[in-house]
């Protein structure tokens, strides 16, 4: 059976043209998703995943349809695989229960492992140049040496509190803390 899995990221898009291509593809059932792709949590896909059965195939209008990324594209074929559930997308002519198909989405799914290698490469490669530059990675600090003698000074007056002094220091309250593990206790005499 061929099951259509349509969906819009938006209330006020329209779904109508996805199902006509969808109903001349031949889906008997189809599942409508009003959901932006980037979320995982998709009832309506999830509805049409615990419908199919084994032989059926999955099919969409285009390959963003069903995921916003090639690693959550790669991912939902292999379950769908996994289960002996076809899938083929319209747009790109992809239709994983032909051996040329499956070809096809194996080379996506090899170049996606090529480019996540490639940019884990260069990122090594970077941060190795400026480290021997004498560069330092990461985000500058938020306090400063200044800052935070600051604090433990406005911290020593217990009518001042933390909430205060990180509204002064124009940081927030869990970024004090993280520079002064305890707050107010931690600057308590044998607790420094």
């Amino acid at each position: 059976m061929l099951v259509g899995y349509a969906r819009v990221s938006t209330q006020e898009q329209n779904l109508q043209p996805q199902l006509d291509v969808l109903t001349q593809a031949g889906c008997q059932k189809q599942f409508l998703e009003k959901a932006s792709g980037a979320q995982r949590d998709r009832p309506e896909l999830a509805r049409a995943l615990e419908y199919m059965r084994p032989g059926d195939t999955l099919v969409v209008w285009k390959l963003d349809r069903l995921a916003r990324s090639l690693k959550q594209l790669i991912e939902t074929v292999e379950t769908l695989d996994a289960r002996g559930i076809g899938f083929r997308s319209l747009t790109e002519a992809i239709d994983t229960t032909s051996a040329g198909g499956k070809l096809v989405f194996h080379l996506f799914g090899a170049l996606a492992e090529f480019e996540r290698a490639m940019i884990r490469e260069r990122t090594r490669a970077g941060l190795a140049s400026a480290r021997s530059r004498g560069r330092v990675g990461g985000r500058p600090r938020s306090l400063g040496t200044d800052d935070l003698e600051m604090a433990k000074t406005l911290l020593a007056n217990p009518e001042i509190t933390v909430e205060q002094v990180a509204a002064r220091l124009r940081v927030a309250p869990s970024t004090l803390y993280r520079y002064l593990p305890g707050g107010r206790a931690a600057l308590e005499p044998g607790n420094r």
